[in-house]
């Protein structure tokens, strides 16, 4: 049901002054996130409950279900589970590559020595955890996992900071992204370059060619992204028959989406001055604008010109964080959360030293990690705190560093793959893990660290 009283001119429908604040890129980021977090628990969850209920086999079976298609002699076909870990999460690949790009462009990475610091802290929770899991794990087969502690997942980090509100200096929300975005980074290298099996150098061949007319696209100023996504998709293709895994080809793809209007911000607001002229020439007494043509077309040049005034990296960032967000990663979670839970297969996790490994390496190692190489850039003079922290802020990213849940599960299934009970102690290490570190670093930062002052006078 609507209302309207006349009095503004607008017809106010429910809940619709929810919708009315008008939020920073940053801040819309940092909500697609924490919606993120919420629906991939939610999934998690649910995937845990299927696998040990009475549906789990027919769990396993729907996963390792194949289909495709075919074309001419030319086929492909791939099991449920390869569709998700290896087409949809592309897209997922997708959107951090555009989330990388702004960053390096606009974001906490654009100045040198603003993204110093978190860099420096990044590289320490990638660097001290891989060593840990080495340490515990040992050599032989199991030492394929040393990339899994290196992972941090920023929808549940970021959803923990936001839980906490104003009790948070605004400077270490912005430290824990940009560190989350080098580390989303570290990890695509380290999938790139380590768990590689085999290279086919004629399918490499022709994605590198595919990437390079993408790149061509971008300097001969093609800004629709049909394009894109067609040689995309055979980017996909190619990076599926290379060796090199398939999902990479979103991050390529990401690189070459065009980062600059056609429009510039005076242009834009001229020709909409003039377009908002004409609409209020066109304005007649019944003020229904479903008979009013003129007024349509207007409306719609309005829409035209607001596309082009944004860039295509911004508007297909922005359109695809709900999808990825809300099914995308809660499908992966689904489809690769679902582990057992029996006593046996517990006591078997524990005394493994993959479990063991994944675990200390995602809660000590990013800790001592990130703590320790940002205490020692500070030292040296590299960088400083984001303003109103102290150390200990930093122990508390570092804590929540340790949620790797997403990417880290996603590199066991490449560390492991075919060997499903190293596989599932990995999964039941970053589990645990997550777990201990999301509620550790919330409760540290909630009841270790002070609140800062403009709160306190907020409140008072």
């Amino acid at each position: 049901m609507n209302n309207n009283d006349g009095s503004d001119g607008r017809i106010h429908m429910p809940l619709e002054k929810t919708f009315d604040r008008i939020l920073t890129p940053f801040e819309a980021f940092i909500h697609h996130q924490t919606t993120g977090g919420i629906m991939l628990l939610g999934a998690a969850v649910v995937a845990l409950i299927i696998a040990n209920s009475p549906l789990g086999g027919a769990y396993q079976h729907l996963l390792h279900l194949k289909m495709g298609f075919a074309i001419g002699d030319w086929s492909l076909k791939l099991s449920l589970h390869h569709w998700i870990n290896d087409g949809l999460m592309t897209l997922f690949f997708f959107l951090v590559g555009l989330e990388i790009k702004r960053e390096l462009l606009v974001g906490e990475l654009s100045d040198f020595r603003q993204a110093m610091m978190p860099a420096i802290a990044a590289i320490g929770g990638m660097v001290v955890p891989a060593l840990l899991y080495l340490g515990l794990a040992g050599s032989g087969p199991q030492a394929k996992g040393w990339g899994i502690p290196m992972a941090t997942d920023i929808a549940f980090a970021v959803s923990a900071l936001v839980i906490l509100g104003r009790r948070i200096p605004s400077g270490l929300m912005a430290f824990l992204v940009a560190l989350a975005i080098v580390d989303d980074l570290g990890a695509v290298a380290v999938i790139a370059f380590f768990y590689t099996s085999s290279v086919n150098l004629t399918m490499l061949v022709a994605a590198g060619g595919l990437f390079a007319l993408m790149i061509m696209f971008n300097l001969g100023g093609i800004r629709h992204p049909l394009p894109y996504f067609i040689v995309g998709t055979l980017l996909w293709l190619a990076m599926l028959q290379s060796g090199i895994h398939a999902t990479i080809a979103g991050i390529l793809m990401a690189l070459t989406i065009p980062s600059k209007p056609e429009y510039d911000p005076l242009l834009f607001s001229r020709k909409i001055r003039e377009l908002m002229k004409r609409f209020d020439e066109a304005h007649r007494d019944d003020r229904n604008i479903l008979a009013n043509e003129t007024q349509f077309s207007i409306l719609e040049a309005v829409e035209s010109n607001a596309r082009h005034a944004a860039t295509p990296l911004q508007r297909l960032e922005h359109g695809l964080h709900l999808p990825v967000g809300l099914l995308i990663m809660p499908i992966f979670a689904l489809a690769n959360a679902g582990i057992p839970l029996g006593i046996g297969p517990l006591v078997e996790a524990i005394h493994s030293p993959i479990t063991l490994g994944v675990g200390v390496g995602l809660v000590l190692g990013k800790l001592i990690g990130v703590l320790g190489f940002t205490w020692l850039a500070v030292r040296l003079g590299i960088g400083h705190l984001p303003a109103g922290t102290d150390f200990r802020h930093i122990v508390g990213v570092g804590l929540l560093a340790g949620i790797g849940f997403t990417m880290s599960i996603f590199i066991s299934e490449l560390a492991f793959a075919g060997n499903e009970h190293a596989l599932n102690f990995a999964k039941y290490g970053i589990l645990f893990a997550s777990l201990a570190a999301g509620i550790g670093g919330y409760l540290w930062l909630r009841f270790a660290v002070p609140t800062p002052r403009k709160t306190i006078d907020q409140e008072i």
